[in-house]
């Protein structure tokens, strides 16, 4: 009878496949680092596996789909992850721009009354004005 040698065939075929998952993943973060458009085709071709493997992956499928998703809709070129702006910054800027407008409708007495007026057109003449 002879010896069961499957078991080291498994474990390099393991080694093999969690070698080319990192590829996978490494070629994913590095496309979507530097805002190249993610596509199936795309992270095949930089991490040197096929199509098929990807599709067949379903943790890393969804991350494409999702990540190609995310650079589709907008119409300009796609922006780098390391610049996307987040919910967190997009409301410190608000809350700056706040600030600023109240800074400055306090150095400037009557503000908020002429910000609502319309652009253009003076207040209505009032009847101590009127001659």
């Amino acid at each position: 009878m002879r010896p069961d040698n499957a078991a080291p065939i498994v474990a390099a075929a393991r080694h093999r496949h969690e070698l080319t998952r990192a590829r996978a993943v490494q070629a994913l973060r590095e496309l979507d680092r530097a805002g190249a458009p993610v596509t199936f085709a795309a992270v095949a071709a930089k991490a040197g596996v096929s199509c098929s493997w990807l599709y067949a992956q379903p943790d890393i499928r969804d991350q494409i789909a999702r990540l190609r998703e995310a650079t589709s809709r907008s119409p300009a070129a796609p922006v780098p992850a390391a610049q996307r702006t987040t919910d967190a910054s997009l409301l410190r800027r608000l809350e700056a721009a706040h600030a600023e407008r109240r800074r400055l409708q306090e150095e400037t007495p009557g503000s908020a009354r002429k910000s609502h007026e319309p652009v253009g057109e003076s207040p209505a003449p009032s009847a101590n004005n009127a001659r």
